[in-house]
């Protein structure tokens, strides 16, 4: 984008303002249609220019991350990849015959030559598309480095699924696009395509450990949501590239984690199925002093959870007056209590009955939350519960809280 003004004391900028659209955007509204193509040539177009022409004027010390992509930094991706994906699949393998590996790996790569700007996060959702041309965003990680991990980026990025042969003639244009620049000195063309196959594989590692992080510790949907389309890419990417890696026990772990039982964990509901489910979703808080809110269904069935094992908000003066809704209860409950991880339990067991209630058709379920005055805790639990259900589901739950609200719920 392009800074339009500045201030004097460079606090303020008034910045181009380039849309909503992503490429990515314009993929899944098109598909693979020769326009959408024409842009991921223009993209790699740029980057090539981003790699062989900027990188020369860039002062690699100011970077904002780190100066370059060095042993550290890929071995950092890489343990990445083992600690918040394969490791929290309980995988058994030979854990100091991997690390040994992995370090020889992350030493090996990091001897690459030459090296370029390298933009580190080069994918669609970074290209905003406006009137026919492309502009580039989310930059700020960029290094020195290989400029392969970049293509890599772009061409493999698990949600996007480009089809093989668009993957191959994108290589070659960007081949092509170096033609159109100054000569790059000792460039060797085959060199470059083995080291891109082993950053293609680096970055799924890469990408497995962000899913594996936000998505299955912080249960953030569209991290959860995008497991699945990565480990297809790594099944598809060992099937073709039987070499890669040349290592044997980081090759036991991926063999293991694109097995049908691992994949299948992933199986997302379908949107079509969600947006037409009749479900809707009662969320309460109560206090156990004055008894449990009654089931107006005719079901009997649902959940009701104890949040009075959670530390105690009123306990302390400042909080006495108010209820689980303020910022200041919030904060106290996410940082000084084991709310989060109760509400991890609270979230991993009512997703089952929603995913199956879904899947049946059937048309209510009730979550209570409960604790002793119905004030801090129990309020928190069931503000979280609906926001959990908005944004994996897109389920607009219904909350009552009934020590906070006027209502005519019978009780227990």
């Amino acid at each position: 984008p392009e800074i339009l003004a500045k201030s004097r004391d460079k606090q303020y900028y008034l910045l181009q303002d380039l849309g909503d659209t992503s490429l990515f955007d314009v993929l899944g509204q098109e598909g693979f249609t020769p326009r959408v193509k024409e842009l991921f040539k223009k993209s790699i177009s740029n980057l090539a220019r981003f790699h062989w022409e900027a990188g020369k004027e860039i002062d690699y010390s100011l970077c904002f991350a780190a100066n370059s992509f060095d042993r550290k930094q890929i071995l950092s991706d890489l343990l990445y990849f083992k600690y918040y994906f394969a490791d929290l699949l309980k995988i058994h393998y030979n854990k100091p015959a991997l690390l040994e590996e992995l370090e020889e790996w992350s030493r090996g790569l990091s001897s690459v030559r030459p090296q370029t700007f390298m933009y580190r996060d080069f994918q669609s959702r970074n290209i905003q598309v406006q009137d026919k041309d492309v502009y580039f965003i989310d930059y700020q990680g960029g290094m020195q480095g290989m400029p392969q991990y970049d293509l890599a980026s772009l061409l493999w990025q698990a949600r996007a699924q480009l089809p093989t042969d668009w993957k191959n003639e994108l290589v070659n244009y960007y081949f092509d696009a170096l033609k159109t620049l100054p000569e790059i000195p000792n460039f060797n063309e085959m060199e470059f395509r083995k080291v891109y196959l082993e950053c293609v594989l680096l970055r799924i590692l890469q990408t497995l450990g962000a899913y594996g992080f936000r998505g299955l510790l912080e249960r953030k949907p569209h991290f959860i949501k995008s497991i699945r389309p990565a480990l297809q890419q790594l099944k598809s990417f060992l099937e073709t590239y039987g070499h890669i890696p040349a290592f044997s026990e980081l090759r036991y772990v991926l063999e293991q984690i694109v097995k049908p039982e691992i994949t299948e964990q992933f199986d997302g509901l379908d949107e079509e199925l969600v947006a037409a489910s009749p479900l809707k979703i009662n969320v309460y808080s109560f206090s156990f002093k004055k008894g449990m809110p009654e089931d107006v269904t005719g079901h009997g069935g649902g959940f009701v959870f104890d949040c009075r094992g959670i530390l105690n908000p009123g306990r302390f003066e400042e909080y006495k007056t108010i209820t689980g809704k303020e910022v200041s209860v919030k904060e106290f409950l996410q940082t000084k209590t084991l709310m989060p991880q109760f509400l991890e339990s609270v979230f991993a067991t009512v997703d089952i009955s929603v995913d199956d209630y879904i899947r049946r058709g059937f048309d209510h379920l009730t979550v209570s939350f409960g604790c002793t005055g119905g004030q801090h805790r129990s309020v928190f639990a069931a503000e979280a519960m609906a926001q959990h259900l908005k944004d994996k589901y897109n389920i607009s739950a219904e909350v009552l809280h009934l020590e906070q609200e006027q209502h005519q719920l019978k009780r227990r």
